[in-house]
């Protein structure tokens, strides 16, 4: 089992944030960003929405970030530490451009990037930015792999409904062969089957993890499986944040765990077939300094336990 690193003020949820976060700059997260790496911590995963129509900001929030370009930034202000999207917005920019964002990303960091794709729950966001929402799983479908063919393809072509090009030249390719990671987010049949043909990973939100071992084996048991399925994430915080961002009770957090709670929680998931997990934040800590001693505490007592 590895372990996340939960970067604050990424994301201003009302069923997850903190008071003290709101205050936290971006140097803040820079600094963090750093202490995360040289504590051993897996990967950072930034959240993305691109605008929040005004009726979903009291649970949602108005604060996000653009995936790509924050990925980048973290990167570069990074040696060793994995970037990660939690989600991207796949069917809400062209694929050229995501697959150009990307590949520049993992070039530039030596091939540190995964990122996961969702197809999107806000209608609103879609027609605000004039994608037709209901079009949002046939678009991310033809979007990766038009994505994957500019990556992988010494001509890349593509021809789709939504997408076509020939004749092109695409580099940088990623790092990463065959291609940067592709996971998938979501819970949908749907999504399932979408990381069974093209992803080495699997996000859900609304799963709870007593059906995460269900869901595994529908993957792998799809006819065009790829065969590549090896990561899955599943914080022990997750249950907190329903359907649509509401406030949820979560069985499986309290504040004040023990060590040997959570050790004994990280354990149960890496069973279920969790693979990299992030630990809740104690009510406590309300600073950034007693943030860096907490995650200094999870990096000395919780990882050599869940290694």
């Amino acid at each position: 089992m590895k372990l996340a690193f939960g970067l604050p003020n990424l994301i201003q949820l009302k069923a997850l944030t903190r008071p003290w976060e709101y205050g936290v700059t971006g140097a803040d997260q820079t600094r963090l960003a750093r202490w995360a790496d040289s504590l051993g911590y897996e990967m950072i995963s930034v959240p993305e929405h691109h605008v929040i129509p005004a009726d979903h900001v009291e649970l949602s929030g108005e604060h996000y970030f653009s995936a790509y370009s924050s990925m980048g930034y973290l990167a570069g202000a990074t040696e060793r530490i994995r970037v990660n999207s939690s989600i991207a917005l796949l069917p809400l920019q062209h694929p050229i451009v995501t697959a150009k964002a990307l590949s520049s990303i993992d070039f530039l960091s030596g091939g540190r990037v995964t990122v996961t794709f969702g197809v999107g729950w806000l209608k609103e966001e879609f027609d605000l930015l004039g994608v037709p929402f209901g079009e949002r799983g046939a678009r991310a479908e033809e979007y990766v792999q038009a994505i994957i063919a500019l990556w992988t393809e010494e001509k890349p072509a593509f021809e789709g409904r939504y997408v076509s090009f020939r004749d092109v030249a695409f580099a940088p390719r990623p790092v990463q062969q065959p291609h940067l990671p592709i996971w998938f987010g979501g819970d949908a049949d749907a999504v399932l089957r979408r990381t069974a043909r093209h992803a080495s990973g699997w996000w859900p939100f609304l799963t709870p993890p007593e059906q995460i071992p269900e869901k595994l084996d529908y993957i792998r048991s799809q006819p065009d499986y790829n065969g590549r399925l090896d990561e899955v994430f599943y914080s022990v915080s997750t249950r907190s944040v329903g359907d649509g961002h509401t406030v949820e009770d979560n069985p499986y957090v309290h504040d004040g765990m023990s060590k040997e709670e959570l050790i004994d929680q990280l354990g149960w998931l890496a069973g279920l077939g969790v693979t990299i997990s992030g630990v809740p934040m104690p009510a406590e800590v309300a600073s950034v300094q007693e943030y860096l001693d907490h995650t200094q505490w999870v990096a000395e007592e919780i990882m050599p336990a869940i290694a």
